[in-house]
């Protein structure tokens, strides 16, 4: 009877117990923030991201429910295979809670499989693949920043109102490109335009000469590069050594930053279209964020530095909210908030893991225009969220009721 009676106790001791535990296990949050450091994407994330999510946690205290908060990063290489043996290092041996940025759609893809076989939480800001919110989406994945169909909305559906109604694609050789590719051309099909064809080309190729040839014999008003980083980048600069500007076709950049505009210069970027998810110079509270992280880095933010600042920010957030970092509670926490922050200012976390937040669809100035350093674009118009992202009952996510 005894025993009976204790074990009676410990049932009713366990059900009074809260659904998820409360407080921070391991005394530390340990984040990782694992992208490309030394490749094509260098500039576009690396440990510029790195940068901006030690700022996000400096800027929110250095700690969470009264522990410490510890960000670390690594360089994945662009190569999925490397990616996925540092995330099972970081989860199986050194506790760490999230993975953040993930640049590089084939590496994010990778790394939200093994975060939901491990149930730990990752927050994409360098990936644009919509499969991460689509088919292959997951409870404890989301999708910040952008994503190839925000990017097609806003580039594409800009070019097509200004005439350029038929495009060849020149597309990297992997599920990013792919998916931009994909996605520019449903849309421009949709608005009355046509796809002409399209070339693919390997990851960080220094050469684009045959390709772009085939992209000028096309007669297509508008060649879109579905590529991003040096990619891009190289493939303007061959791109005018052609003469394919000066021959009356438009070059659509459907994935360029302002680091990369940057790099390559104002006198070859003047005119480009693009669309991104932050500018710095747009109102007075980016103004004073991109003057704060160019203090410490150098550099002003793009959409992806930016972004990662408001992952890491929403993410301690959601464990204040939670009171544990516990994975559920934190999910269910992320979802239920609003985004408020520099970056994601009325965003709101479907179903799906999309932050659903207004695009900015931009325009390179000419250097004559540009009045101060890294002031490159001018804001041609907002994209509201609804109409930049895939409602989340289209995405294929089977997360979400249909």
């Amino acid at each position: 009877m005894k025993n009976l009676a204790f074990a009676s106790a410990a049932i009713l001791a366990a059900a009074a117990l809260p659904a998820h535990a409360a407080g921070i296990s391991d005394d530390v949050v340990k984040i990782g923030i694992l992208n490309d450091q030394s490749g094509v994407y260098a500039d576009f994330g690396g440990t510029w991201s790195y940068e901006a999510a030690l700022m996000a946690v400096e800027d929110f205290g250095g700690t969470v429910l009264g522990k410490p908060v510890e960000v670390i990063t690594a360089d994945h290489q662009n190569k999925p295979d490397v990616a996925a043996n540092i995330a099972r290092q970081w989860y199986d041996e050194e506790n760490v809670d999230t993975i953040m940025e993930l640049t590089t759609s084939s590496v994010a893809l990778a790394v939200q499989g093994i975060s939901k076989e491990k149930k730990k939480i990752n927050m994409v800001t360098g990936a644009a693949t919509t499969e991460l919110t689509g088919a292959q989406c997951s409870p404890y994945g989301f999708h910040w920043a952008y994503d190839t169909h925000a990017l097609a909305v806003g580039t594409g559906g800009a070019l097509v109102e200004q005439g350029g109604d038929s495009w060849y694609f020149l597309t990297a050789d992997y599920a990013f490109g792919y998916s931009l590719e994909e996605q520019t051309s449903k849309f421009l099909k949709s608005s009355g335009g046509t796809v002409l064809g399209a070339v693919r080309h390997p990851l960080a190729s220094t050469d684009y000469s045959s390709f772009l040839l085939q992209a000028q014999a096309s007669g297509a008003k508008v060649i879109g590069l579905a590529n991003a980083g040096l990619d891009t980048a190289n493939s303007i600069k061959q791109a005018s050594e052609f003469g394919i500007v000066a021959g009356g076709q438009r070059l659509a950049a459907l994935l360029f930053t302002l680091a990369e505009v940057h790099g390559l210069g104002s006198e070859a970027a003047q005119g480009l279209t693009l669309t991104e998810g932050f500018y710095w110079n747009r109102d007075d509270e980016s103004r004073e964020f991109g003057k704060r992280y160019f203090e410490r880095t150098g550099r002003m933010p793009n959409m992806v530095h930016a972004g990662t600042y408001s992952t890491v920010t929403h993410y301690l957030k959601s464990i204040e909210k939670a009171g544990t970092d516990e994975t559920e509670a934190v999910a269910d926490a992320i979802r239920s908030m609003p985004v408020d922050d520099v970056f994601g200012r009325g965003g709101t976390v479907a179903a799906n893991g999309r932050m659903i937040h207004d695009m900015y669809l931009l325009e390179a100035k000419a250097p004559a225009d540009v009045s101060e350093p890294w002031d490159y674009f001018k804001v041609l118009a907002t994209i509201p969220g609804d109409q930049a992202y895939i409602k989340p009952s289209e995405s294929g996510c089977p997360l979400v009721s249909q």
